[in-house]
């Protein structure tokens, strides 16, 4: 069976090895009409774990696992399949750094996430991490340049600065002017979301988690010493709750101060003139910041879709508040303003890489007024823990949030430093 199947299969592991149909796993304590349009009566049981987490995507289904590796029954809990294009995370590939030029306290974070990347790879004979090296350019007061070496600096975190003449030799693809910076962190490349996504909500079955997909979790509530989680085909308890709903945490948990914002990204797959020019291990994953637009221009090396799966071509975004939406509104349609921006951006840039489009897609950010995360306890609950507002910039973090966010549920407390991305900072 492929990996894809078995995880959408296995809703319930107990379910699934004595020969029930996953829908009937809920023995009549209670009944309850379908949701959506008038249906027959279903019969649901109220089922109790130590902890639920809602939201199956890069940060619940690492949590999933590190919960379900330390013998946790530990239920998550999906609207869509795993993994899936709605939200944040679709799109082959992801760029890991460490010269982090939002903010330096994230650095620790990423040399454990780094670790624990490779302790995942180590445990399943799989690869995420992909090495290509990252290049950056831009003006030297550009807060993207100063940034990186301020986090360089205090963490002694390894950059070459490039001359002119050695970029142009050894990424000939790029044409820089000639009074930007170019820096080059080597250690830096790309990790792949899909596949990780499917490995942690599998090695989470595996260890004895449970995984529900295509169920929408309507509310949670307190419920005597624990919780009620009330879904669209059923009713949960648990002690412990943790939600990782990415776009769809505004409704299930806003905050007081109303912090989160969505917006709608466009990504893009070309392709370039000469293909073998911008394949892997012959071009590097890059970072532009031009001067007269906001935000950065990003990308990856043409990936093989026969080994990282599709979409075909050489993929490319710009990474800037985009338009207000909302999860369930987005308007995921191709625009003609989209393919635009980042044609003539290439085009400035690196002129050989943009030849035609191939693919446009959509993906989400849910944005913090400091564009930071927030990783807390929820306000006023003392057993429910937020994982969101990872604003366009977290999924390199996966792997250490699964564990902080574990620490948290269990301990209610973490080791690793993330007294920075507190929810109080907003007031």
């Amino acid at each position: 069976m492929k990996r894809r199947d078995f995880i959408n299969q296995s809703f319930c592991a107990a379910a699934v090895s004595a020969g029930v149909v996953p829908q009937m796993v809920y023995a009549a304590t209670s009944l309850e009409e379908t949701h959506g349009s008038p249906g027959p009566l279903i019969q649901h049981k109220r089922e109790d774990y130590e902890v639920i987490v809602v939201g199956v995507g890069s940060m619940g289904s690492a949590t999933c696992y590190y919960l379900a590796q330390q013998g946790v029954k530990v239920l998550g809990i999906e609207q869509f399949g795993v993994p899936h294009e709605h939200g944040s995370h679709a799109g082959q590939s992801r760029i890991i750094r460490k010269a982090y030029f939002e903010h330096p306290d994230y650095v620790p974070l990423l040399e454990r996430a780094y670790q624990n990347w490779a302790d995942l790879e180590e445990k399943t004979g799989e690869k995420f991490y992909y090495q290509t090296g990252l290049a950056y350019f831009g003006e030297a007061e550009n807060p993207l340049m100063k940034g990186l070496r301020l986090s360089s600096q205090k963490y002694g975190i390894p950059l070459e600065v490039l001359s002119s003449a050695r970029q142009k030799a050894e990424m000939p693809q790029f044409t820089i002017p000639e009074h930007f910076d170019r820096i080059l962190e080597p250690d830096a490349g790309f990790v792949t979301p899909g596949r990780a996504i499917m490995t942690y909500t599998e090695e989470a079955i595996k260890a004895g988690g449970q995984i529900k997909t295509q169920e929408k979790t309507v509310s949670w509530s307190r419920d005597g010493s624990g919780f009620r989680v009330k879904t669209d085909k059923g009713d949960y308890t648990c002690q412990k709750l943790v939600l990782t709903a990415g776009a769809w945490t505004e409704d299930l948990a806003p905050l007081p101060q109303g912090n989160f914002k969505v917006t709608r990204q466009a990504i893009a797959w070309v392709k370039p003139k000469k293909w073998e020019d911008f394949t892997l291990g012959n071009f590097p994953c890059w970072v532009i910041a031009d001067p007269h637009v906001p935000g950065i221009y990003y990308g990856f090396p043409l990936l093989s879709s026969a080994k990282f799966g599709g979409p075909i071509g050489l993929k490319l975004g710009h990474h800037t508040a985009g338009e207000a939406t909302t999860a369930a509104q987005v308007d995921r349609q191709y625009r003609a303003e989209d393919e635009k921006n980042l044609m003539q951006a290439t085009q400035k840039y690196l002129p050989q890489a943009f030849e035609v489009l191939h693919i446009m897609k959509t993906c989400l950010y849910t944005y913090t007024p400091d564009e930071n995360f927030i990783l807390d306890q929820y306000p006023g609950e003392d057993h429910v823990f937020i994982a969101a507002g990872f604003s366009g910039h977290g999924f390199k973090f996966a792997s250490a949030i699964g564990e902080i966010m574990c620490d948290m549920a269990m301990k209610g407390k973490t080791d690793l430093p993330i007294g920075f991305l507190r929810s109080n900072r907003f007031g």
